[in-house]
């Protein structure tokens, strides 16, 4: 009788690089937060719980490859598939029926969160043309920080040839913080570039 192969034998999973950014929080961002706010717990330091990226395409009421070109670019930039938005009540102006698809976004965690990050704010984010920073009062009150982009095309893994129409998208970054001044430091040191 042949003898039953266990489980995984001879699969060799090869160690998930940690991202640079992930490192950075725990070496120096954490201790550097502690110092400065003075936790009497390590579980009490701020961190980024996700980041959430949302894109709105309204002319996929008229035109439903308008949304699925818009999930295919959200794919590329964050390396996740999106899940599809529907609108919650009937607007005739805009002539959108109750649970029509309006848009896209994709909720990133883990090391995505911080690939994606990293790729935000050392890429990206230097692209856009007469960037001069953002806004430090984009926060909601409880910690969370959101901008606003008018062009996806200013990340890199989008072929330029291959978009078929500019298209806005926002980004949320939500964070256990207790206060915005908490929140804004812990950014600041993950290298958001605040205006002055």
């Amino acid at each position: 009788m042949a003898k039953k192969k266990e489980q995984g034998e001879g699969i060799v999973v090869a160690p998930r690089p940690v991202p640079r950014l992930q490192k950075k929080y725990r070496e120096e961002i954490a201790p550097a937060m502690q110092e400065k706010f003075s936790y009497g717990n390590v579980m009490e330091i701020p961190r980024i719980k996700k980041i959430v990226v949302n894109m709105g395409v309204g002319e996929a009421s008229r035109d439903i490859k308008e949304l699925d070109a818009a999930e295919k670019e959200l794919t590329v930039i964050v390396g996740q598939k999106p899940k599809t938005t529907r609108a919650k009540v009937s607007v005739a102006q805009f002539k959108i029926r109750e649970g029509m698809p309006v848009g896209c976004f994709v909720t990133l965690r883990g090391a995505r969160m911080y690939e994606f990050l990293d790729r935000l704010l050392s890429v990206a984010l230097p692209r856009v043309r007469d960037f001069r920073g953002l806004p430090g009062n984009s926060f909601d009150g409880r910690g969370n920080y959101s901008i606003g982009i008018r062009e996806h095309n200013i990340f890199v893994e989008l072929e330029y040839s291959q978009i078929s129409r500019n298209r806005g998208m926002n980004i949320t970054m939500v964070t256990n913080a207790r206060s915005d001044a908490e929140a804004k430091e812990l950014l600041r040191l993950f290298g958001v570039p605040f205006r002055n």
